[in-house]
């Protein structure tokens, strides 16, 4: 058993250590000895207020996913041996209890009534606590990025006790004395992706320079009182007139009906990482004066469209919603669904191709965005109300998520030529690299980026897309937004043939 080597560490202001128990796993020659350290923190207040909208919309799509809910978890790694004085144990965990305390999300669980009316569902913060964390000590520097990596994936491959459990897991990884790496997996009703990011940089500063700056001046409980007032529901309801027009422009759902019997997990992700896409998105959306991310969006709507032969699509992409100062650096889940809605039509041109269609998928994402605060409680009854009117459920089941913080400019100088993007297109790398039982969408693209590439991960079920489907619109975004950029816009009449016959000639 490990000796509990920060039983005696001195406590900072709010926060403390001790020791439970000790696990060794590894091989004999490179062993990694683990214990459980607690870290107690404190804040300022503590109270209750009902869920932030965000927080209902997760939770909605927790409830619709479970058991296999852990699929929304968040996970970072902090490397902190880069650079920088190297910080002990003792100072990794004070740093800890500093974040637990400057961020009231990370001290909030959910409060369910005893009937498990969701609408009802409440979060209670709390003043003060205590956070096990696993304190990982890793004998050769060579293993630390393995170990901080494979407790990465262990906290996160279960779900949160959402109501007993503080919606934060913890580790930090040692070699000697001094931390090399901490790790943070977030249940998404505390944090979202920003959210995350924030965390991260918050912690860094209070490990390194023990303290973090000013807290927010926005926090989840004021968000919530205020979105739940008088002036909240005004804003909200004005976003559900902007849905409701929607959803009467769109068809019912975008995957109307299975075309296939669904594979066994049923929902597969599919992913490309392309160097290309990087380089076309960035030169389309410089020529067309729109964002990068309005072009992915718009490749993804026009393929699901022609895929499906729709003339109108619709497209829920999900919404940051932090364009108010005191909302960049506050640690909530403020995502939400937008609705970006997109006839085909709109280029008004007699055979329009794909770019025609950006200046009005720019104005249709921009109101999208706007619309995209509202009750997810207020959201559900509009949906009922038009699936009683049109005797069918109205959801569009299609997603898109731009997971990236910040779209990287063009670079300078003149645009790619096509063999500059034809040679990228041989380094495009494709996988299945997961599957799932459950997820409550039929077709979930997310986009990030590796390296100089951009990444493209389609999850869909697999009754309505099955894996070849799911191949070829990864393929096909690739291909629309290459060619485009080439200066060949690909014609929207032959979309349907080009997404039949995407990426197959490089099986």
């Amino acid at each position: 058993m490990a000796e509990p080597v920060v039983a005696a560490a001195e406590a900072g202001a709010g926060a403390g250590v001790g020791a439970d128990a000790g696990t060794a796993s590894g091989s004999a020659e490179r062993t990694v000895t683990e214990e459980t350290v607690t870290v107690e923190f404190g804040g300022d207040r503590d109270g209750r207020a009902p869920l932030t909208w965000g927080q209902r919309a997760i939770w909605h799509a927790i409830r619709r996913t479970a058991p296999n809910d852990h699929y929304f978890n968040i996970g970072r790694v902090l490397p902190l041996a880069d650079r920088g004085r190297p910080a002990t144990v003792a100072e990794a965990v004070r740093a800890l209890g500093g974040l637990m305390g400057r961020h009231e999300a990370l001290r909030t669980r959910l409060e369910l009534p005893a009937d498990g009316q969701d609408a009802d569902a409440g979060q209670r913060l709390a003043a003060t606590g205590r956070l096990p964390v696993t304190l990982a000590h890793a004998q050769d520097p060579a293993d630390a990025e393995g170990t901080a990596h494979a407790l990465l994936d262990r906290l996160s491959a279960t779900r949160f006790a959402y109501t007993a459990e503080w919606p934060v897991r913890a580790a930090l990884v040692a070699v000697g004395d001094r931390v090399t790496h901490a790790v943070l997996v977030l249940c998404h009703l505390a944090a979202d992706g920003h959210g995350a990011e924030v965390l991260v940089r918050d912690l860094r500063l209070l490990v390194r320079r023990g303290s973090a700056g000013r807290p927010p001046a926005a926090t989840p409980l004021d968000l919530a009182r205020e979105q739940h007032g008088d002036a909240g529901r005004r804003r909200g309801a004005a976003a559900l007139a902007h849905w409701e027009a929607g959803y009467r422009a769109a068809p019912a759902t975008m995957f109307p009906e299975p075309v296939a019997a669904p594979r066994t997990p049923r929902f597969w992700t599919g992913r490309i990482v392309s160097p290309a896409l990087a380089r076309a998105v960035a030169a389309v959306a410089t020529v067309h004066r729109v964002s990068g991310s309005t072009v992915l969006l718009t490749a993804a709507a026009v393929l699901v469209a022609a895929g499906q032969g729709h003339r109108t699509a619709a497209v829920m992409p999900i919404v940051g919603n932090r364009t108010a100062a005191g909302h960049r650096d506050l640690v909530t889940t403020l995502s939400q669904d937008g609705l970006f809605v997109l006839d085909l039509a709109a280029a008004g041109t007699p055979e329009p191709s794909f770019t025609d269609l950006l200046p009005a998928a720019y104005r249709s994402a921009l109101r999208s965005y706007r619309a995209a605060v509202y009750d997810p409680v207020e959201w559900d009854a509009l949906g009922e109300r038009l699936r009683t009117e049109r005797g069918a459920e109205v959801h569009p089941y299609c997603c898109f998520n731009d997971m990236r913080l910040v779209e990287r400019p063009a670079p300078p100088g003149p645009a790619p030529t096509a063999a500059e993007l034809a040679e990228l297109g041989g380094r495009t790398v494709f996988g299945f690299p997961a599957t799932q039982e459950r997820v409550a969408c039929r077709y979930c693209l997310h986009i990030t980026e590796e390296g100089d590439a951009l990444a493209v991960s389609l999850t869909a079920d697999t009754a309505y897309l099955p894996p070849e489907t799911i191949r070829a619109h990864l393929y096909g975004i690739e291909e629309l937004v290459v060619t485009a950029a080439a200066g060949r816009s690909p014609l929207l009449a032959g979309v349907r043939e080009l997404l039949e016959t995407a990426g197959k000639a490089r099986t």
